[in-house]
């Protein structure tokens, strides 16, 4: 009887497609959903890692111009007020509300300091956002896909049960394929929810010090345009 159990046992596919294909629709559609959950999980973390490198990237080049000695002046003139780089952007919004800031005579219209820094702000908060774009899709990913895997599970493992009862056999054959599949679920599910979390923290934390970077920049830029407005 052991011999022919295990004979049996040998035919039964247990491969991921083998498991995928005998699994009911609900768990097949449970499946599929996560499989899409990763992959795009998956092309966000890349598009990210390669945006924040880009943007780091640029943000060290800029830092190289601006503090070479060219006046600023010149160094605007050269990047103009709608730049490409993140960091070019934030100057260029301090620089345009500079000149806005002139009257003809060449004074300083009154409380132009203020409206540079709240120009700077802006431009800070805009690339913030686009940074972080996206962002609360991995969270959203990492926090809900166990869940929906365990979802798979949970009616993979009743279907089980249910044949078992129908077949009268609790024999490891009739068992163990309907207790596979359903734990296929939850192993997509945790495929797709541990790279997500891991990837969000990381990604939020580089997003946090690169906007960092850009304030500090907006404020030593400030400093030097508060220097030139006292004089």
């Amino acid at each position: 009887m052991e011999a022919e159990t295990l004979a049996l046992a040998q035919e039964i596919d247990f491969s991921m497609w083998g498991l995928f294909a005998r699994a009911t629709m609900t768990v097949k559609i449970v499946m599929v959903m996560l499989l899409i959950a990763s992959f795009w999980a998956w092309a966000i973390i890349i598009e990210k890692v390669l945006s924040y490198r880009k943007a780091r990237s640029e943000a060290a080049e800029f830092d190289r111009a601006f503090w070479s000695g060219e006046p600023l002046d010149e160094l605007f003139d050269q990047i103009g007020p709608d730049p490409d780089g993140r960091a070019k952007k934030v100057f260029a919004a301090g620089m345009t509300e500079w000149r806005r800031s002139h009257r003809e005579d060449g004074g300083l219209i009154a409380g132009a300091h203020a409206r540079i820094d709240r120009s700077m702000d802006v431009a800070i908060q805009k690339e913030a956002d686009d940074l972080q774009k996206n962002l609360g899709v991995l969270a959203t990913v990492g926090s809900v896909a166990p869940f929906v895997g365990l979802f798979g599970t949970v009616w993979g493992i009743m279907h089980a049960f249910i044949e078992i009862a129908q077949q009268g056999n609790t024999s490891l054959v009739v068992v163990a394929p309907g207790i596979a599949e359903a734990l296929l679920a939850t192993g997509l599910g945790l495929l797709a929810a541990i790279p997500a979390v891991v990837a969000f923290n990381k990604l939020q934390a580089d997003s946090d010090r690169i906007v960092a970077g850009y304030e500090s920049f907006a404020d030593e830029f400030s400093t030097i345009l508060s220097r030139q407005l006292d004089s």
